[in-house]
């Protein structure tokens, strides 16, 4: 089971390190754009700074999720950001979810492994 954890973090922590890396190199491809979807991007790309913010967290948070030593960090880093592709994904794109459910599963199964560590914080 270990291995299996290990080769999910590593797959989980490179993903979001593409996709963090892509909003500043742009080496992604953009999908088409609904009318609603372009408004929520027109609106993103007027807030200068929210697009770099989600891309470092992104970095980060991949980062931490390989290494066992810092998962538990990178787990808590990475969930508000799984939170948003799901709710995105649910309102506007419901095929992605086929990628996004699975990833906050994966997300959600670190959180829940290490919560141990986690009550130190809350105690």
């Amino acid at each position: 089971m270990k291995i299996v954890k290990f080769i999910l973090s590593l797959l989980f922590g490179l993903m979001f390190i593409n996709a963090g890396l892509s909003k500043f190199f742009h080496y992604m491809p953009m999908p088409e754009l609904s009318p609603e979807q372009m408004e929520v991007y027109q609106a993103f790309e007027k807030l200068k700074w929210i697009t770099p913010l989600a891309g470092i967290v992104e970095i980060i948070g991949g980062v931490l999720f390989i290494f066992p030593k810092t998962r538990a960090l990178g787990a808590i880093v990475i969930f508000p950001v799984m939170i948003g592709i799901v709710a995105h994904n649910y309102t506007f794109e419901p095929s992605g979810l086929t990628i996004a459910v699975p990833l906050l599963l994966i997300n959600l199964w670190v959180i829940f492994d290490n919560r141990s560590r986690y009550r130190k914080l809350i105690a």
